[in-house]
This record gives structure tokens, sequence and C-alpha cells, in this order.
């Protein structure tokens, strides 16, 4: 089944947010607060993006996207 380009970035924005989850538990370190600070609004509008996308990637699971059967 081919993807659409925003279905895809979806998964990669997922995925980053999962390594970053995974460094959490693994190595005690959190690259968007690293990065951004800790609870800044940097932080949060990359958490957003990463929850954001994360619920596209889930329903993506139950529903094909519209963008793709184009």
């Amino acid at each position: 089944m081919k993807k659409c380009l925003f279905c895809k970035v979806a998964a990669l924005v997922t995925s980053i947010g999962a390594m970053n989850w995974g460094l959490v538990t693994i190595f005690n370190f959190n690259l968007v607060t690293r990065i951004f600070g800790d609870m800044t609004t940097g932080a949060r509008i990359i958490y957003g993006l990463i929850a954001g996308m994360g619920v596209i990637v889930f329903v993506g699971v139950f529903r094909k996207c519209p963008l793709c059967q184009k």
C-alpha cells in the first residue's frame, strides 16, 4: 500500500517521539528538553506536534487516509 507524503511525515514524527521516550526510559535523557528547555513554548509545540501526528497515525490503523486515496 502506497502512503502519501502526509502519512510518511506523520509516521516519521511519531517515530522520533517514540525514540525520545526510549531515550528517557533507558538513559534518563530527554532530547526535547535538552534542545528547547523544560516545558518552554518550543518544547510544548514539539510535544503537541508529536501528539497530533500520533493521533493521525493511530487513526490510520483503522481508516485509510483520504489523501492516500487520491
